[in-house]
């Protein structure tokens, strides 16, 4: 057993079954930072009771600037999912109450971690996927799960090294494909075999994703359907399915063979616009089934994995193709003035109504709005015309899902 699992144990021990919200949670959070996670003087880097101004004066729990990390603490009764009520009278989880306090920030001191505790539980929130489900460590299993909260005190955490090293493994492989791909379209390549050929590894890395998250129904489907061709039909199967995945159910034919009826309709597009997929031999065909059906994408980052994806082709390839990636905070620099900040303090004012008719009524016409939202910039407008030549919507996600969670509630 190692000091900081011996160290984690007596944590747990010594305070198991006991804690307060308001008398408590600083000694807690300091015991913890220091004794468990090894941080030295922790109150010179911990901020407790962070003032942040709503409709009125509220306080951020504690905050860890260094590490962007917000810890919005309950007392032990509290359950982590349940609304609260707030002292402007909406119901908010703690998890809602955390993020609303964020969007107040400003943005270089806004969260990439929200920990949400109740004494026995955290829940850990990455800010970078806010719709994935919460990481759960459970006080009695902080021996072994120490180091999921190691990110507070550490920014290069064991869970962050780790998606970078599976990230740039998956950069690497997703070259390897690209240059074992591009042969095949002949000695001289034109600009729209460069352009084909990328589509056709955007589609096949969704395939390689969608596999592995479960949205194919099960495991090894498209790796499967995929083996069942030979090199000389390798292509022309890729074919068939991306026609099929762009079909809805009643949409496809009546006899179409169970194997590929079994996989879902994909919309937003990006199977509908038709690719010359050049002929195959048995070296691409074991790449794709063996390496890329046979990698792990479900723990990939798609921040970290865009950025190495892109350095993983040099600058002239990527030009040829139109190849760009954007990173997150450039791309919240375009559209949080353009169309985030308006729906945010939209979403504030709504929420801040304490007649719950009214309130109800504002968030359906924000929830209707940003349904209809299509938004571009201009740079982004040129590079997918030479590129996908595809619309995307993607108008304030997120908050999509706190709308609909309220109007439910």
């Amino acid at each position: 057993m190692t000091k900081e699992q011996k160290a984690a144990r007596e944590f747990a021990e010594k305070w198991k079954g006991h804690g307060a919200e308001k008398q408590e949670s600083q000694l807690f959070w300091l015991e913890l930072l220091e004794k468990v996670l090894g941080a030295q003087h922790p109150t010179d880097f911990v901020r407790f009771e962070e003032k942040v101004k709503l409709s009125n004066t509220s306080f951020i729990d504690i905050m860890v600037p260094a590490t962007h990390t917000m810890i919005e603490q309950k007392s032990i009764g509290k359950e982590l999912g349940e609304p609260i009520k707030q002292s402007d009278g909406t119901w908010l989880t703690p998890f809602q109450q955390a993020k609303r306090y964020a969007i107040e920030l400003p943005y270089s001191d806004r969260p990439r971690w929200i920990v949400i505790c109740n004494f026995r539980q955290f829940d850990i929130y990455d800010m970078q996927r806010p719709n994935d489900p919460p990481t759960r460590v459970e006080l009695a299993n902080l021996e072994k799960d120490w180091t999921c909260l190691r990110f507070i005190t550490d920014v290069a955490s064991t869970r962050v090294q780790k998606e970078m090293e599976l990230s740039r493994a998956a950069g690497e492989l997703v070259g390897k494909i690209y240059d074992a791909l591009l042969p095949c379209y002949g000695a001289h390549p034109t600009d729209a075999d460069y352009q084909d050929l990328n589509k056709l590894i955007v589609r096949l890395v969704f395939c390689f994703y969608a596999e592995d998250a479960g949205l194919f129904g099960r495991h090894d489907q498209f790796h499967d359907y995929m083996a069942s061709y030979a090199p000389m039909h390798f292509s022309e199967g890729l074919g068939r399915l991306f026609s099929v995945l762009d079909k809805k159910q009643e949409e496809r034919p009546r006899f179409l063979e169970p194997n590929l009826r079994a996989f879902p309709y994909v919309n937003g597009s990006l199977f509908t616009e038709e690719l010359a997929i050049p002929p195959m031999d048995e070296t691409v065909r074991r790449l794709i089934l063996e390496e890329g059906c046979g990698f792990d994408w479900s723990k990939i980052s798609p921040t970290i994995f865009g950025a190495i994806f892109e350095s993983t082709l040099n600058p002239a390839t990527r030009r040829q193709g139109g190849m760009h990636y954007t990173s997150i905070e450039n791309i919240h620099k375009v559209i949080d003035p353009l169309f985030l900040d308006a729906y945010r303090a939209q979403y504030q004012a709504a929420m801040q109504n304490q007649e719950l008719a009214v309130r109800r009524r504002k968030l359906r016409h924000l929830q209707q709005e940003l349904g209809r939202g299509r938004y571009f910039d201009r740079i982004t407008m040129t590079m997918m015309r030479s590129t996908a030549r595809e619309s995307t919507d993607f108008a304030g996600f997120s908050k999509k899902a706190e709308v609909r969670r309220e109007l439910s509630a």
